[in-house]
């Protein structure tokens, strides 16, 4: 299958923002204006496309950002490099397909001259069980968990190492 994954453009946000939609509760609801300031604010933020059709999006940011997430801010309190992934959504219908890999495989190029890791929370509760084998096949270990929203959730902390 042909791809290219490229730097998120203003254009794009209104399909992502449906995409993150529609990915509920895989992924936590979002704005179109929260969409806006990633794209200001996230270290990387990419779209991948078949064709021309938006097929998922991935977005991470470095500590040190203005970001009020308790799973980044976990992060922050732990290690003092990291990339830490807010989300990844790839569309249903090109899903078991490579991209997600193909996404991560990306982001570790990109990473790996600021950081040796690379962070994400994949939910527990409610129980995200295809995030969470993807996230272990491709080689993400569980280093703590969280709850919030006043334990309407719960998350797997999860670490990747990067080897060069």
């Amino acid at each position: 299958m042909g791809f290219h994954i490229s730097k998120t453009d203003t254009i794009d946000l209104p399909h992502i923002h449906d995409l993150n939609q529609h990915a509920l509760p895989a992924v936590s609801s979002i704005t179109l204006n929260d969409m806006t300031q990633f794209l200001e604010m996230a270290d990387y933020f990419r779209v991948i496309k078949v064709k021309n059709d938006i097929a998922g999006f991935l977005i991470a940011l470095a500590p040190g950002k203005d970001y009020h997430s308790p799973n980044y801010k976990w992060f922050e309190k732990k290690y003092s490099q990291f990339m830490y992934v807010d989300r990844i959504v790839i569309d249903p219908s090109f899903q078991s397909k490579g991209l997600g890999r193909a996404f991560y495989d990306d982001l570790k190029m990109f990473s790996q001259r600021y950081t040796p890791i690379i962070t994400c929370e994949v939910n527990l509760k409610p129980k995200n069980d295809e995030s969470l084998l993807f996230h272990k096949k491709y080689g993400f270990e569980q280093v703590g968990t969280q709850e919030t929203d006043g334990g309407k959730k719960e998350v797997s902390l999860m670490v990747y190492k990067i080897s060069s």
